[in-house]
Protein backbone atom coordinates (compact mmCIF):
# COMPACT_ATOMS: atom_id res chain seq x y z
CA UNK A 1 0.00 0.00 0.00
CA UNK A 2 1.34 3.42 -0.94
CA UNK A 3 1.30 6.18 1.68
CA UNK A 4 2.06 8.89 -0.85
CA UNK A 5 0.34 12.11 0.16
CA UNK A 6 -2.16 10.41 2.49
CA UNK A 7 -0.84 11.93 5.73
CA UNK A 8 0.78 15.20 6.72
CA UNK A 9 2.58 16.85 9.61
CA UNK A 10 0.67 19.85 10.98
CA UNK A 11 2.82 20.83 13.94
CA UNK A 12 6.27 20.19 15.41
CA UNK A 13 8.39 21.21 18.36
CA UNK A 14 11.95 20.81 19.58
CA UNK A 15 13.47 21.77 22.92
CA UNK A 16 16.87 23.35 23.26
CA UNK A 17 19.64 20.81 23.79
CA UNK A 18 21.70 20.91 26.96
CA UNK A 19 24.53 19.11 28.74
CA UNK A 20 22.64 19.57 32.05
CA UNK A 21 25.57 21.47 33.54
CA UNK A 22 23.89 23.01 36.57
CA UNK A 23 26.98 25.09 37.42
CA UNK A 24 26.47 26.90 34.10
CA UNK A 25 22.79 27.44 34.76
CA UNK A 26 21.62 24.62 32.50
CA UNK A 27 18.50 22.69 33.59
CA UNK A 28 18.87 19.08 34.74
CA UNK A 29 15.58 17.60 33.59
CA UNK A 30 14.20 14.08 33.32
CA UNK A 31 13.20 12.51 30.03
CA UNK A 32 9.59 12.70 31.25
CA UNK A 33 9.94 16.47 31.32
CA UNK A 34 11.40 16.51 27.81
CA UNK A 35 8.48 14.43 26.53
CA UNK A 36 6.07 16.96 28.04
CA UNK A 37 7.97 20.04 26.84
CA UNK A 38 8.19 18.67 23.29
CA UNK A 39 4.48 17.83 23.22
CA UNK A 40 3.60 21.33 24.42
CA UNK A 41 5.75 22.92 21.71
CA UNK A 42 4.20 20.76 18.97
CA UNK A 43 0.66 21.54 20.14
CA UNK A 44 1.41 25.25 20.22
CA UNK A 45 2.92 25.10 16.74
CA UNK A 46 -0.16 23.28 15.41
CA UNK A 47 -2.62 25.62 17.14
CA UNK A 48 -4.05 22.71 19.10
CA UNK A 49 -4.70 21.93 22.75
CA UNK A 50 -4.21 18.70 24.67
CA UNK A 51 -7.91 17.93 24.17
CA UNK A 52 -7.19 17.47 20.46
CA UNK A 53 -4.94 14.51 21.33
CA UNK A 54 -7.29 12.77 23.76
CA UNK A 55 -8.63 9.46 22.39
CA UNK A 56 -6.21 9.72 19.48
CA UNK A 57 -2.84 8.10 18.70
CA UNK A 58 0.55 8.21 20.40
CA UNK A 59 3.91 7.04 18.99
CA UNK A 60 6.82 7.07 21.43
CA UNK A 61 10.51 6.65 20.65
CA UNK A 62 11.92 4.36 23.30
CA UNK A 63 14.40 6.32 25.46
CA UNK A 64 17.93 5.10 26.00
CA UNK A 65 18.15 5.85 29.68
CA UNK A 66 16.69 3.99 32.66
CA UNK A 67 12.95 3.68 32.06
CA UNK A 68 9.90 1.67 33.11
CA UNK A 69 9.08 -1.49 31.19
CA UNK A 70 5.81 -0.04 29.92
CA UNK A 71 7.14 3.34 28.90
CA UNK A 72 4.31 4.08 26.45
CA UNK A 73 1.49 4.09 28.97
CA UNK A 74 3.69 6.01 31.43
CA UNK A 75 4.13 8.76 28.82
CA UNK A 76 0.37 8.85 28.17
CA UNK A 77 -0.29 9.06 31.91
CA UNK A 78 2.16 11.92 32.37
CA UNK A 79 0.62 13.78 29.42
CA UNK A 80 -2.85 13.15 30.83
CA UNK A 81 -4.33 11.64 27.66
CA UNK A 82 -6.19 8.47 26.77
CA UNK A 83 -5.10 6.79 23.54
CA UNK A 84 -6.98 4.60 21.09
CA UNK A 85 -3.77 3.56 19.34
CA UNK A 86 -0.22 3.46 20.70
CA UNK A 87 3.17 2.17 19.62
CA UNK A 88 6.69 2.37 21.01
CA UNK A 89 9.46 2.32 18.41
CA UNK A 90 12.80 0.73 19.29
CA UNK A 91 14.70 1.28 16.05
CA UNK A 92 17.55 3.42 17.37
CA UNK A 93 18.22 6.41 15.14
CA UNK A 94 15.61 5.11 12.70
CA UNK A 95 12.80 5.38 15.27
CA UNK A 96 11.53 8.86 14.37
CA UNK A 97 10.92 7.95 10.73
CA UNK A 98 9.35 4.63 11.71
CA UNK A 99 7.00 6.51 14.07
CA UNK A 100 6.05 8.80 11.19
CA UNK A 101 5.30 5.89 8.84
CA UNK A 102 3.33 4.00 11.49
CA UNK A 103 1.36 7.13 12.34
CA UNK A 104 0.51 7.61 8.66
CA UNK A 105 -0.72 4.02 8.49
CA UNK A 106 -2.88 4.48 11.59
CA UNK A 107 -4.44 7.68 10.27
CA UNK A 108 -4.96 6.24 6.80
CA UNK A 109 -6.67 3.14 8.25
CA UNK A 110 -9.18 5.29 10.11
CA UNK A 111 -8.21 3.98 13.55
CA UNK A 112 -7.46 7.54 14.71
CA UNK A 113 -7.62 11.03 13.22
CA UNK A 114 -4.26 12.26 14.48
CA UNK A 115 -1.11 10.95 16.15
CA UNK A 116 1.41 12.65 18.43
CA UNK A 117 4.90 11.33 17.63
CA UNK A 118 7.23 12.09 20.49
CA UNK A 119 10.84 11.50 21.54
CA UNK A 120 12.78 12.56 24.61
CA UNK A 121 15.92 11.43 26.38
CA UNK A 122 18.21 12.62 29.15
CA UNK A 123 21.51 10.70 29.16
CA UNK A 124 23.25 13.63 30.88
CA UNK A 125 20.82 13.39 33.80
CA UNK A 126 20.83 9.62 34.26
CA UNK A 127 24.25 8.57 32.95
CA UNK A 128 24.92 5.51 30.81
CA UNK A 129 22.22 2.98 31.70
CA UNK A 130 21.88 1.18 28.35
CA UNK A 131 22.24 -2.59 28.64
CA UNK A 132 24.93 -4.27 26.54
CA UNK A 133 23.77 -6.70 23.87
CA UNK A 134 25.16 -10.22 24.20
CA UNK A 135 27.48 -9.90 21.22
CA UNK A 136 29.01 -6.73 22.66
CA UNK A 137 29.38 -8.27 26.10
CA UNK A 138 30.85 -11.58 24.88
CA UNK A 139 32.71 -10.83 21.66
CA UNK A 140 33.64 -7.15 21.62
CA UNK A 141 34.20 -5.59 25.03
CA UNK A 142 36.64 -8.31 26.26
CA UNK A 143 38.86 -7.53 23.26
CA UNK A 144 38.90 -3.74 23.69
CA UNK A 145 36.01 -2.65 21.46
CA UNK A 146 34.61 0.02 23.74
CA UNK A 147 31.25 0.96 22.29
CA UNK A 148 29.94 2.48 19.05
CA UNK A 149 32.92 4.71 18.30
CA UNK A 150 35.33 1.78 18.34
CA UNK A 151 33.04 -0.13 15.98
CA UNK A 152 32.54 2.76 13.56
CA UNK A 153 36.30 3.38 13.58
CA UNK A 154 36.68 -0.03 11.93
CA UNK A 155 34.09 0.92 9.30
CA UNK A 156 35.76 4.26 8.64
CA UNK A 157 39.19 2.67 8.39
CA UNK A 158 37.84 0.14 5.88
CA UNK A 159 36.32 2.92 3.76
CA UNK A 160 39.62 4.78 3.76
CA UNK A 161 41.55 1.65 2.82
CA UNK A 162 39.10 0.51 0.16
CA UNK A 163 38.36 3.85 -1.51
CA UNK A 164 41.13 6.24 -0.49
CA UNK A 165 38.84 8.48 1.54
CA UNK A 166 40.81 11.27 3.23
CA UNK A 167 40.28 13.10 6.54
CA UNK A 168 39.88 16.43 4.71
CA UNK A 169 36.78 15.00 3.00
CA UNK A 170 35.02 13.90 6.19
CA UNK A 171 36.30 17.12 7.70
CA UNK A 172 34.30 19.17 5.22
CA UNK A 173 31.13 17.53 6.54
CA UNK A 174 32.06 18.42 10.13
CA UNK A 175 32.98 22.02 9.28
CA UNK A 176 29.86 22.64 7.16
CA UNK A 177 27.50 21.16 9.72
CA UNK A 178 29.08 23.33 12.42
CA UNK A 179 28.49 26.39 10.24
CA UNK A 180 24.81 25.39 10.17
CA UNK A 181 24.70 24.83 13.94
CA UNK A 182 25.98 28.36 14.51
CA UNK A 183 22.69 29.51 12.93
CA UNK A 184 20.55 27.09 14.99
CA UNK A 185 19.47 28.47 18.39
CA UNK A 186 18.71 24.96 19.70
CA UNK A 187 22.19 23.60 18.90
CA UNK A 188 24.70 22.76 21.62
CA UNK A 189 27.68 24.07 19.59
CA UNK A 190 27.44 27.67 18.36
CA UNK A 191 31.11 28.37 17.62
CA UNK A 192 32.45 27.77 14.07
CA UNK A 193 35.36 25.42 13.43
CA UNK A 194 38.00 25.39 10.69
CA UNK A 195 39.54 22.49 8.82
CA UNK A 196 42.66 22.95 10.95
CA UNK A 197 40.49 22.63 14.08
CA UNK A 198 39.07 19.40 12.70
CA UNK A 199 42.40 17.87 11.71
CA UNK A 200 44.00 18.74 15.04
CA UNK A 201 41.07 17.52 17.16
CA UNK A 202 41.67 14.67 19.55
CA UNK A 203 41.71 11.14 18.16
CA UNK A 204 38.97 9.13 19.93
CA UNK A 205 39.29 5.77 18.16
CA UNK A 206 41.58 6.04 15.18
CA UNK A 207 40.69 7.28 12.56
CA UNK A 208 37.65 8.89 14.26
CA UNK A 209 38.43 12.30 15.70
CA UNK A 210 36.45 14.13 18.36
CA UNK A 211 34.90 16.36 15.68
CA UNK A 212 33.77 13.32 13.66
CA UNK A 213 31.23 12.25 16.26
CA UNK A 214 28.23 13.45 18.23
CA UNK A 215 27.97 15.19 21.57
CA UNK A 216 25.46 13.54 23.89
CA UNK A 217 22.85 15.94 25.24
CA UNK A 218 19.43 16.06 26.86
CA UNK A 219 16.46 17.07 24.75
CA UNK A 220 13.18 16.20 23.12
CA UNK A 221 11.06 16.73 20.02
CA UNK A 222 7.57 15.96 18.75
CA UNK A 223 5.37 16.26 15.69
CA UNK A 224 1.68 15.74 14.96
CA UNK A 225 0.43 13.65 12.05
CA UNK A 226 -3.06 13.76 10.57
CA UNK A 227 -4.74 12.99 7.25
CA UNK A 228 -3.85 15.13 4.25
CA UNK A 229 -7.46 16.25 3.99
CA UNK A 230 -7.63 17.44 7.60
CA UNK A 231 -4.15 18.97 7.34
CA UNK A 232 -5.23 21.28 4.52
CA UNK A 233 -8.09 22.54 6.69
CA UNK A 234 -6.12 23.30 9.84
CA UNK A 235 -2.57 24.08 8.73
CA UNK A 236 -1.43 26.79 6.28
CA UNK A 237 1.79 24.87 5.51
CA UNK A 238 1.34 21.12 5.98
CA UNK A 239 4.31 18.87 5.28
CA UNK A 240 3.26 15.72 3.42
CA UNK A 241 4.76 12.26 3.71
CA UNK A 242 5.36 11.32 0.08
CA UNK A 243 7.59 8.27 0.38
CA UNK A 244 8.97 5.86 2.94
CA UNK A 245 11.36 2.92 2.81
CA UNK A 246 12.77 0.63 5.47
CA UNK A 247 15.48 -2.03 5.22
CA UNK A 248 16.56 -3.67 8.48
CA UNK A 249 19.20 -6.33 9.16
CA UNK A 250 20.67 -5.60 5.72
CA UNK A 251 23.19 -7.95 4.11
CA UNK A 252 25.29 -6.55 1.29
CA UNK A 253 25.90 -9.20 -1.41
CA UNK A 254 26.50 -12.04 1.06
CA UNK A 255 25.31 -13.25 4.46
CA UNK A 256 28.90 -14.01 5.35
CA UNK A 257 31.30 -11.12 5.94
CA UNK A 258 29.93 -8.57 3.48
CA UNK A 259 31.12 -5.06 2.63
CA UNK A 260 30.81 -3.02 5.84
CA UNK A 261 30.94 0.23 3.86
CA UNK A 262 27.44 -0.32 2.43
CA UNK A 263 24.19 0.19 4.36
CA UNK A 264 20.50 -0.65 3.91
CA UNK A 265 19.83 3.05 3.29
CA UNK A 266 20.38 2.36 -0.41
CA UNK A 267 17.45 -0.04 -0.68
CA UNK A 268 15.30 2.06 1.67
CA UNK A 269 15.92 5.19 -0.42
CA UNK A 270 14.99 3.43 -3.65
CA UNK A 271 11.74 2.24 -2.09
CA UNK A 272 11.00 5.73 -0.75
CA UNK A 273 11.67 7.41 -4.10
CA UNK A 274 9.53 4.85 -5.92
CA UNK A 275 6.62 5.49 -3.55
CA UNK A 276 7.05 9.26 -3.88
CA UNK A 277 7.43 9.10 -7.67
CA UNK A 278 10.60 11.21 -7.61
CA UNK A 279 14.23 10.88 -8.65
CA UNK A 280 17.39 11.88 -6.77
CA UNK A 281 17.68 14.99 -8.92
CA UNK A 282 14.34 16.23 -7.60
CA UNK A 283 15.57 16.31 -3.99
CA UNK A 284 16.20 19.84 -2.68
CA UNK A 285 18.02 18.81 0.49
CA UNK A 286 19.26 15.81 2.47
CA UNK A 287 19.08 15.39 6.26
CA UNK A 288 21.03 12.14 6.85
CA UNK A 289 21.43 10.56 10.26
CA UNK A 290 24.88 11.58 11.39
CA UNK A 291 26.32 9.84 14.41
CA UNK A 292 29.65 9.98 12.53
CA UNK A 293 30.85 11.94 9.51
CA UNK A 294 31.70 8.71 7.68
CA UNK A 295 28.06 7.60 8.11
CA UNK A 296 26.96 10.72 6.21
CA UNK A 297 29.45 10.05 3.43
CA UNK A 298 28.43 6.37 3.12
CA UNK A 299 24.75 7.27 2.90
CA UNK A 300 25.41 9.83 0.17
CA UNK A 301 26.97 6.98 -1.81
CA UNK A 302 24.30 4.40 -1.00
CA UNK A 303 21.45 6.74 -1.99
CA UNK A 304 23.19 7.20 -5.32
CA UNK A 305 24.24 10.84 -5.33
CA UNK A 306 27.58 9.43 -6.50
CA UNK A 307 29.20 6.05 -7.17
CA UNK A 308 30.19 3.84 -4.25
CA UNK A 309 33.61 4.90 -3.06
CA UNK A 310 33.34 8.37 -4.64
CA UNK A 311 31.63 10.00 -1.63
CA UNK A 312 34.80 11.75 -0.53
CA UNK A 313 35.31 13.33 -3.93
CA UNK A 314 31.60 14.23 -4.15
CA UNK A 315 31.70 16.05 -0.81
CA UNK A 316 34.95 17.76 -1.76
CA UNK A 317 33.51 19.10 -5.03
CA UNK A 318 29.92 19.84 -3.94
CA UNK A 319 28.58 22.77 -1.94
CA UNK A 320 26.71 21.00 0.88
CA UNK A 321 25.91 24.18 2.79
CA UNK A 322 22.36 25.48 3.11
CA UNK A 323 23.12 27.76 0.14
CA UNK A 324 24.57 24.99 -1.99
CA UNK A 325 23.75 22.40 -4.63
CA UNK A 326 22.84 19.70 -2.09
CA UNK A 327 22.27 21.17 1.39
CA UNK A 328 23.07 18.58 4.05
CA UNK A 329 22.05 18.65 7.74
CA UNK A 330 21.14 22.31 7.71
CA UNK A 331 20.53 22.44 11.48
CA UNK A 332 24.01 21.15 12.25
CA UNK A 333 22.94 17.53 12.50
CA UNK A 334 23.61 15.59 15.66
CA UNK A 335 27.34 16.10 15.29
CA UNK A 336 27.01 19.82 16.00
CA UNK A 337 23.46 20.31 17.30
CA UNK A 338 23.71 17.37 19.74
CA UNK A 339 22.43 13.83 20.12
CA UNK A 340 19.70 13.50 22.78
CA UNK A 341 20.13 9.75 23.31
CA UNK A 342 17.74 7.62 21.29
CA UNK A 343 15.67 10.73 20.56
CA UNK A 344 18.52 11.72 18.24
CA UNK A 345 16.87 10.25 15.17
CA UNK A 346 14.25 12.97 15.25
CA UNK A 347 16.86 15.77 15.14
CA UNK A 348 17.35 15.38 11.38
CA UNK A 349 13.62 14.79 10.80
CA UNK A 350 12.53 17.92 12.68
CA UNK A 351 15.02 20.01 10.69
CA UNK A 352 13.55 18.64 7.47
CA UNK A 353 10.06 19.62 8.59
CA UNK A 354 11.31 23.06 9.61
CA UNK A 355 12.92 23.69 6.22
CA UNK A 356 9.79 22.65 4.31
CA UNK A 357 7.72 24.98 6.49
CA UNK A 358 10.07 27.82 5.54
CA UNK A 359 11.04 28.30 9.19
CA UNK A 360 14.79 27.69 8.99
CA UNK A 361 15.67 31.28 9.87
CA UNK A 362 19.13 32.37 8.77
CA UNK A 363 19.86 28.90 7.41
CA UNK A 364 16.66 28.58 5.35
CA UNK A 365 17.11 26.82 2.01
CA UNK A 366 15.74 28.73 -0.98
CA UNK A 367 12.59 27.17 -2.44
CA UNK A 368 12.65 24.04 -0.26
CA UNK A 369 9.91 21.79 -1.65
CA UNK A 370 11.19 18.22 -1.41
CA UNK A 371 13.49 16.77 1.21
CA UNK A 372 14.98 13.38 2.04
CA UNK A 373 15.56 12.33 5.65
CA UNK A 374 17.34 9.16 6.77
CA UNK A 375 17.57 7.20 9.98
CA UNK A 376 20.04 4.48 10.94
CA UNK A 377 20.65 2.67 14.21
CA UNK A 378 21.91 -0.35 16.16
CA UNK A 379 25.47 -1.39 15.37
CA UNK A 380 25.66 -5.07 14.51
CA UNK A 381 28.37 -7.66 15.02
CA UNK A 382 30.61 -7.94 11.97
CA UNK A 383 28.58 -5.42 9.92
CA UNK A 384 27.49 -1.81 10.42
CA UNK A 385 23.95 -0.58 11.17
CA UNK A 386 20.92 -2.79 11.74
CA UNK A 387 18.07 -0.33 11.16
CA UNK A 388 17.77 1.77 8.00
CA UNK A 389 14.88 4.02 7.00
CA UNK A 390 14.30 6.86 4.57
CA UNK A 391 11.47 9.36 4.36
CA UNK A 392 10.66 11.81 1.59
CA UNK A 393 8.68 14.86 2.66
CA UNK A 394 7.24 17.61 0.50
CA UNK A 395 5.13 20.74 0.48
CA UNK A 396 2.75 19.45 -2.20
CA UNK A 397 1.13 16.15 -3.11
Amino acid sequence: MSLRGKAAIVGYGETSFTRANVSRGEPRLSYWEYFSLAAELALENAGMSKKDLDNQGLAIVHPEVNHPLFVGVEVAENLGITTRWMITTSHGGSSGLVSLAQAALAVNSGIVDRVLCIAGDAPMTYGDTMMLTEHRRDYEKPFGVMGPTSLFALVMRRHMHQYGTRPEQTGKIAVTQRDHAVLNPNAIFRKPISMDDYLSSKMIAEPIRMLDTVMRVNGGSAFIVTSAEEARKICPRPVYLLGFGECDNYYHDTKQLGDVTSTGVGQASRDAMTMAGVARGDINFLQPYDDYTIAVLMQIEDIGFCEKGKGGKFVEETDISYKGELPINTGGGQISAGQPGLAGGQVNLIEGIRQLRGEGGERQIDDARLGMITGIGALQYGRNVGFNSVGILGTEV
